[in-house]
């Protein structure tokens, strides 16, 4: 299909039901592949110089390093606004965290940065959410109704070649329907004559956070219809529709923040042999296909990294029934912080950006031109797992009300999750959060505060318990007897948070700091607890929030402790009768052991969070909290 076809069938719509109609919505939301939670972002290009006119560009992550190189080129350029030179600066800023940012007041400090004049987000959508943001709190939009497209990515369903074959790929076309019938057989891949593979197993991102993850719930009530006309209030009260989409949620792994959580895990299990295993298909977007079977599943190189290509291959499967495309447009604000010089700088570098030769420097990096007079060709083809005559149906995206209700029925459609929360209560936790702060409390104030909130986050029908842990506790683990100490205490069984949510607010908020930071130990005893009653109809995982380092015993044996609890991890997490526990970790603070908590989840296939920023916990523990 030409791209001019693709644009004109591209119809950003009133997304605002991500902030202001959904209460399960964090303000810190995102989109597309970048973070959702990101406060800042690292700056793509420096050395401006001071007298130029600076145009500042905030930028979703997954184009952060195309956008500099363009930038710098740019700059190189001598593009002038009325004799003085101009410079744009990139720097990467989630796309949901920007619209919040700007919507609110950005603060240069805690944003990141300046204000941008330049705003890059995954979807347009997100420009029509900060608009009808604005225009609640009485203000004028900021964003333009019709901005120019810097490229183009659809959301496919990715899939291991073999699974794709099983099911006829690429001769027969697959789609939500065909997901479907897989994730309601109890064979699952037995029946189409691969045991080895166990159930269907399918990731998908959270739609209250991510770009791929609304398209894909948008998709997939398209494919319950049974049609492409735009989805109505009544399709999605049809009871078949509903049970639709339960179905398809019975089938999902974990939820997560981003894809990135899926495909990196996808590429580890890939190199130990299980990727057939850990997944059997991910919604995500063309560009990501591309990255991860070039041997790069974040789509970042770091400096010394080098691509490896994964022993199976992944397949874009573009659905039958249809699929929408994440544009990237390019924004030039109407902010009271732009000048008409900068004003003027954007637009010239906009124009830049979107020149032909520059436009086939997307190709380079996975992605489709947003302009139309530069045609498809390498990376997107078959020989990286995509099709280049593909999509052939696009989808629209529903009117606002309809998005409430799909987000309503998702919140009740998708898959129960049994977690186990365990909170570090060790002596360092008190230390000041920010010390430049004192009014900002403790590490633990803010932990418990991100505690509660997360609380919230959770369905009534889910199952959570509370455990706390440091050493010389004052009681016993074992409910039996209360005549030794313990590493933790359950301040609550796993159990219906629906029934249980204020209590445990109300114990959580009695904390105090105590001892040292018996990790391993409470890790591996958490883990193994949960794989007991392991319960394979819900998202089994332990979330563990840590400020420190194991520190219960010799040192000495710390690697060997470390290097059986990894074991058991990965012993339970792989194969085909496994029993997967997820152990999602947040590294709290500077002083914890990122390396260690990096492990716990890498051998779980789960992922590692990071909060070394103190003041960030709440925003981290939202993020944790949308892998349920």
């Amino acid at each position: 299909m030409p791209n001019s076809m693709m644009l004109a069938r591209v119809r950003p719509r009133l997304l605002v039901v991500l902030l202001c109609a959904a209460a399960a919505i964090a303000a810190a939301c995102g989109g597309g592949d970048d973070d959702p939670f990101a406060g800042g972002g690292a700056t793509g290009n420096t050395g401006i110089d001071p007298d130029c006119v600076v145009v500042d560009a905030a930028v979703s992550s997954e184009k952060i390093d195309l956008l500099t190189q363009l930038a710098e080129d740019f700059n190189a350029s001598g593009a002038e606004v009325d004799g003085t030179c101009v410079g744009v600066r990139v720097r990467s800023k989630a796309s949901g965290a920007a619209a919040t940012a700007l919507a609110e007041g950005w603060d240069d400090q805690a944003d990141g940065g300046p204000a941008p004049v330049l705003w890059s987000p995954a979807s347009s959508a997100w420009g029509e959410v900060l608009n009808q943001r604005l225009v609640d709190s009485g203000q004028s939009p900021m964003a333009a109704e019709d901005p120019t497209p810097f490229m183009l990515t659809p959301l496919v369903i990715a899939m291991p070649q073999p699974m794709a074959e099983a099911l006829g790929w690429p001769d027969t076309p697959v789609g939500w329907s065909e997901i479907l019938t897989l994730a309601r057989d109890p064979q699952g891949w037995a029946s189409v004559g691969h045991p080895e593979w166990g159930p269907f197993r399918l990731g998908k991102t959270n739609p209250n956070f991510s770009t791929s993850g609304l398209s894909a719930l948008i998709a997939q009530n398209y494919a319950a219809t049974g049609g492409s006309d735009e989805l109505t209030l009544e399709d999605l009260s049809r009871p078949e529709v509903q049970q639709f989409g339960a179905d398809i949620e019975s089938a999902v792994v974990h939820y997560g923040d981003i894809t990135m959580t899926f495909l990196d895990n996808w590429f580890r299990a890939d190199q130990r042999g299980t990727a057939l295993t850990y997944a059997s298909a991910v919604a995500v977007e063309e560009k990501s296909v591309i990255d991860y079977n070039r041997g790069n599943p974040d789509g970042v190189l770091e400096p010394g990294e080098e691509e490896r290509p994964p022993r199976i291959p992944l397949v874009a499967i573009y659905p039958t029934e249809g699929t929408l495309y994440s544009d990237n447009p390019l924004y030039v604000l109407d902010g009271d912080w732009v000048d008409a010089d900068e004003k003027a700088g954007a637009e010239l570098f906009t124009e830049y950006v979107s020149e032909p030769e520059n436009q086939e420097k997307v190709l380079e990096f996975g992605f489709r031109p947003g302009n139309p007079e530069v045609a498809l060709g390498p990376p997107i083809d078959v020989a990286n797992g995509v099709d280049p005559d593909q999509p052939q149906t696009l989808l629209d995206v529903p009117d606002g009300p309809v998005l409430v209700a799909l987000l309503d029925a998702w919140a009740q459609q998708r898959k129960t999750a049994r977690v186990l929360m365990v909170l570090d209560v060790s002596g360092s936790m008190g230390e000041l959060a920010d010390p430049g702060n004192p009014d900002a409390g403790s590490k633990l104030d803010l932990a418990v505060r991100a505690v509660r909130e997360g609380l919230e986050e959770f369905k009534s029908d889910d199952l959570v318990g509370l455990r706390i842990f440091t050493t010389d506790l004052g009681g016993s683990s074992d409910a039996t007897s209360s005549d030794t100490t313990s590493s933790y205490e359950d301040l609550s069984p796993i159990e219906r948070v629906g029934d249980n949510r204020e209590r445990l607010s109300s114990q959580v908020s009695t904390l105090i700091p105590l001892n040292g930071t018996p990790l391993y130990e409470v890790v591996g005893d958490s883990h193994a607890q949960m794989v007991d009653d392991y319960d394979p109809a819900m998202i089994n995982a332990v979330v563990v929030l840590t400020d420190g380092m194991n520190d219960d015993g010799d040192p000495a044996d710390d690697d060997s402790q470390l290097a059986s609890l990894i074991e058991e991890l990965n012993r339970t997490s792989d194969g085909e009768n496994a029993t997967p526990v997820r152990v999602f970790t947040i590294a709290y603070g500077t002083d914890a052991d990122v390396g260690a908590l990096e492990q716990m989840s890498e051998a779980s296939n789960a992922t590692a969070y990071t909060a070394s920023d103190a003041t960030t916990i709440g925003e981290v523990f939202t993020a944790v909290v949308s892998n349920f």
